[in-house]
């Protein structure tokens, strides 16, 4: 049996078995399913004249002499082969009980470097195998090379994989539809399975890991559209009704126009609004590229048609940021009417949109418990139209009279579980979630395949470049002192470290003890600020609300600012040890300057001059295009530094790859035509595959 503990495996008992556990193998499907991290070729077969020094080569040769010696003070065992061009010794390091498996005049197989030693050619502890004793696993061949754990050697894990697949590797079921596997050329899941732990040659292995890895991603595509579906099954009594009159007068009093991008994304959500099909979906864009904007005329929009909505940020800073931007953009058409007694918690009215004034309020954990259980209870009875918040919307004591549109701004930052919860505080309301960060598109398709996707690419014009330059350590005084001009003119600085404290492993300047260093000897005439992701959450927003108010010169800081506040005076970003950081998230940082009229600068200071890390550093400087950048980082660094796989809900994909654009795209496709054709999986010849996708997405989908 498949689901049989790999104890069933000869030789594996259970104190083994612990050990495979690390490794997240505990069943012999698992075992199958453990796929080698790479290949050695020993394919290479030469004779003993032939063989080159430094290079992986293989040798069939005759035992000559075995014996056991020396070798660096220690006993090993040494071999002399030999075929009709020469003879050449084999040495294995502190292994004297070798010499018992060898007898003159064996045919052997050695497979592995040659180095040259006082002249002469020598394999120093090689893969062997003798000739007549089965299949060759560990030469001649290309070689698996698995991941291992302490107590785990790679010969022994070897072994085990090769009975697995041979005892067990026909068992697998077939999950594709045949259609789908023959129209994508793809090899039967029992050959992907041999061939990839024990590929004949490297276009088998290619072949193997290409199945496999469509298999992974086929059936992650299909649990996030079986998901989408579920979402948009429950539909609305009727879709929103769309006033054209609305739009054009709020487009009509902003003070700016929107971009050609905006208009575009404008015209995808209204599109959804007007569907009765409830929204879901993913507005992408860079800070400064009007996300807010558009979020504020679909908030106005739901209301007009008589539902709430609702905008959720992950700071309390943040929700006061939306929360004050909103309230311009509605003051640009409309007349600030009336505000409740602040004790009480503010609802301010406009009038001049509607029939009837549009009434908005703010809620956050910090808000008294007098003015929660105020705007709670006006929430409830419908008459606040828009509410702003953070977390403190999805408590159990927040309820909406008719919930029809709800925002999340930077979603990434809020689990599945916290989305989810806003959502059902309404009648499936349509949803609408925003991103700072550039996500690849690759990432995009998977990471959200369940949702639409809306690119804001542009930023509005007249936006200037924030000018990119790193340099090395000893001009770090020169950069204070540039600093130091900066804030005395009225500008405001972010000093940027990896670390909150010193460490021992990582030679990274740390924040905590450079904020001391700053703040009493650098910088003695200003006011700087500290802010780590370990500070309570209530003195972070004390610190982050205080910079934007200009009552600190300089934020000391770590990465924790990299989704943040609005602070039109900062005009200078120092990161330190910048070679610690992705691509993406150095530009994030970037984006926290340059949101007023003066010219604003990022300098780079990395710890490390590696190749890589001035290739990185350089590209930066050129290049200020988010989602340019974002590829590059995923191809560099891969998804894990982008989103938590937890939070974010990405699987453990162990062969596919998110920067295999290709093969996303035709697994979706795929997808997407079988789905087509058999909307719930529910034919007899799909009940492997729907198993299988079962499995993946426990609890997550709704299975009729």
């Amino acid at each position: 049996m498949l689901t049989s503990s790999i104890t069933v495996i000869k030789g594996i008992t259970a104190r083994t078995a612990d050990k495979f556990a690390r490794l997240g193998v505990k069943t012999v499907r698992d075992l199958l399913y453990f796929v080698p991290s790479r290949y050695i070729d020993y394919s290479q077969q030469k004779l003993i004249a032939q063989v080159e020094s430094d290079k992986e080569q293989t040798v069939i040769a005759a035992v000559r002499q075995s014996r056991i010696v020396s070798l660096g003070g220690r006993r090993g065992t040494e071999l002399i082969v030999g075929d009709k061009t020469g003879n050449m010794r084999a040495v294995w390091f502190n292994q004297p009980y070798l010499v018992g498996k060898f007898r003159v005049s064996d045919r052997i197989v050695l497979s592995g470097r040659v180095n040259v030693f006082r002249g002469q050619k020598v394999f120093e502890s090689p893969e062997w195998e003798l000739i007549g004793k089965g299949e060759l696993i560990h030469t001649a061949r290309l070689v698996p090379v698995y991941p291992l754990t302490q107590g785990l050697s790679l010969r022994r894990v070897r072994n085990w994989a090769k009975e697995a697949v041979d005892g067990w590797a026909w068992q697998l079921e077939e999950s594709l539809p045949a259609e789908v596997k023959a129209r994508c050329w793809l090899l039967s899941l029992p050959e992907a399975i041999a061939q990839v732990h024990f590929p004949d040659n490297q276009q088998k292995a290619n072949q193997a890991r290409e199945r496999l890895a469509f298999d992974e991603l086929f059936i992650f595509q299909l649990g996030m559209l079986l998901r989408k579906r579920d979402f948009q099954e429950e539909r609305w009594d009727s879709a929103l009704r769309i006033d054209r009159k609305i739009i054009e007068k709020f487009m009509s009093c902003l003070p700016f126009q929107l971009t050609q991008a905006q208009c575009r994304v404008l015209q995808e959500i209204l599109s959804d609004l007007g569907d009765t099909k409830p929204m879901l979906r993913l507005l992408q864009g860079e800070v400064g590229s009007g996300k807010t904007v558009i979020a504020a005329l679909s908030l106005l929009l739901a209301v007009a048609d008589g539902y709430q909505g609702a905008l959720m940020a992950p700071t309390e800073v943040l929700a006061e940021q939306h929360f004050g931007s909103i309230c311009s953009f509605l003051s640009q058409g409309a007349k600030r009417s009336s505000c409740s007694d602040d004790d009480n918690g503010a609802i301010i009215a406009y009038e001049g949109f509607l029939s009837r004034p549009v009434t908005m309020a703010l809620l956050v954990g910090g808000s008294s418990v007098k003015q929660k259980e105020y705007l709670c209870d006006k929430i409830r009875r419908g008459e606040v139209d828009i509410i702003i918040g953070t977390h403190a919307l999805i408590q159990k004591r927040v309820e909406f009279s008719r919930l029809g549109l709800a925002v999340i701004d930077e979603q990434h930052r809020f689990g599945v579980r916290q989305r989810s919860a806003l959502r059902q505080k309404g009648f499936n309301p349509h949803m609408l979630m925003m991103t700072a960060t550039p996500i690849p598109r690759t990432m995009a398709l998977t990471l959200y395949g369940d949702m639409d996707i809306s690119v804001i690419d542009e930023l509005p014009p007249g936006r200037q470049e924030v000018r990119t330059k790193w340099l090395k350590p000893e001009y770090r005084e020169k950069i204070y002192d540039f600093i130091r001009h900066k804030v005395e003119n009225g500008g405001q600085s972010f000093i940027i470290y990896p670390l909150i404290e010193e460490s021992e492993v990582l030679e990274a300047r740390a924040a905590v003890v450079e904020y001391e260093q700053l703040s009493q000897k650098v910088f003695p005439e200003f006011r700087l600020g500290l802010l780590h992701g370990r500070m309570p959450a209530a003195d972070k927003e004390m610190v982050m609300r205080s910079f934007r108010d200009g009552e600190i010169d300089i934020l000391v800081s770590t990465s924790v600012v990299e989704v943040g506040i609005d602070v039109p005076a900062a005009t200078v970003m120092l990161v330190e040890g910048a070679d610690r950081f992705g691509l993406s998230q150095l530009h994030q940082l970037r984006g926290r300057v340059g949101r007023g009229k003066e010219q604003s600068f990022c300098i780079l200071v990395p710890g490390s001059f590696s190749i890589e890390a001035r290739q990185r550093l350089a590209l930066l400087e050129k290049v200020h295009d988010g989602f340019f950048l974002a590829e590059e980082d995923l191809k560099l660094r891969g998804p894990g530094d982008f989103f938590g796989v937890q939070q974010s809900g990405l699987p453990d994909f162990r062969v596919a790859r998110l920067s295999d654009f290709s093969l996303i795209e035709r697994t979706r496709k795929e997808a997407i035509a079988l789905l087509s054709a058999d909307a719930g999986l529910e034919r007899e010849e799909h009940a492997v595959l729907r198993k299988r996708v079962e499995q993946l997405w426990a609890g997550e989908t709704d299975w009729n």
